[in-house]
């Protein structure tokens, strides 16, 4: 079965070369992994794939996809449709419809230069938001952690309410690098005095990197965190790390609240 696999492989990676060109990058014969530039009314996508022995009888391929300029639910919105398209073509290679569902998705997108002129006609939006930045807490950046070509890095605050919150979330996308990381994702657990109790109000997103924010939580909850959001950006590298980046994500997000003299001992 593997080696029908195969052959289906490299029939889609000829096809996929030929009709992407200079788009179409292979980043590792070994792995087969492969990058694929996708420009749409200004905008662009890189699609990074991967191809297990399994794919396509058995499994889809591994895919990274780097947009930092998309908003987070437009990015979830994305994943979602690459997901709805191999469970339509189960058994069949996806790559070219997950390459042109990218595109039909960017051709729906406002040009930069269009949005950019929506965003100059709400000041007051803007001016929430470097209020926001004013009154924001302290920002404690932890170390990078490398690993194959991708890059790591934890941000931590200590916080009292969503107004703390949004705050570093909004100071931290004024960083030229930051927000330009291919995932940024964030938890965070603030704890609430009630007339009835104490309540803990808790959050994240994955920003892209499926069940990572979750992963998060979890780490916090374990920890018993009060008060703290982390934000951990990775920059990815073209390589795929399979479940070792779960691990670089824990060890950022854990490094970053003890380096932020947050950690409960």
């Amino acid at each position: 079965m593997f080696t029908e696999n195969l052959t289906k492989q490299d029939e889609e990676i000829e096809a996929l070369s030929s009709i992407y060109g200079d788009d179409w990058t292979t980043e590792s014969d070994v792995t087969r992994s492969y990058k694929i530039r996708v420009e749409e009314n200004k905008h662009e996508a890189i699609l990074y794939v991967t191809m297990p022995p399994e794919y396509p009888s058995q499994s889809p391929p591994k895919f990274e996809l780097s947009a930092p300029w998309m908003e987070r639910k437009d990015k979830a919105d994305l994943h979602q449709a690459l997901n709805e398209v191999h469970l339509d073509n189960i058994g069949e290679t996806v790559v070219y419809q997950w390459v042109e569902k990218i595109r039909e998705i960017l051709l729906t997108m406002k040009p930069p230069e269009v949005k950019k002129k929506i965003e100059q006609k709400q000041p007051d939006e803007e001016n929430m938001d470097l209020s926001q930045v004013e009154n924001c807490p302290e920002i404690t950046h932890g170390e990078v952690i490398k690993d194959r070509k991708s890059s790591f890095q934890g941000h931590a605050a200590e916080v009292h309410s969503m107004e703390d919150v949004n705050a570093v979330l909004t100071k931290l996308k004024q960083n030229k690098k930051i927000v330009n990381a291919t995932h940024n994702m964030f938890a965070y657990r603030i704890e609430r005095k009630t007339d009835k109790g104490t309540m803990m109000l808790q959050d994240c997103d994955d920003d892209g990197e499926t069940h990572a924010g979750g992963r998060m939580m979890k780490l916090l909850q374990i920890l018993d965190q009060k008060n703290t959001l982390v934000v951990v950006s990775r920059w990815y590298g073209g390589i795929q790390l399979g479940p070792d980046r779960f691990r670089h994500i824990n060890n950022a997000t854990r490094q970053v609240i003890e380096q932020a003299g947050l950690l409960k001992k």
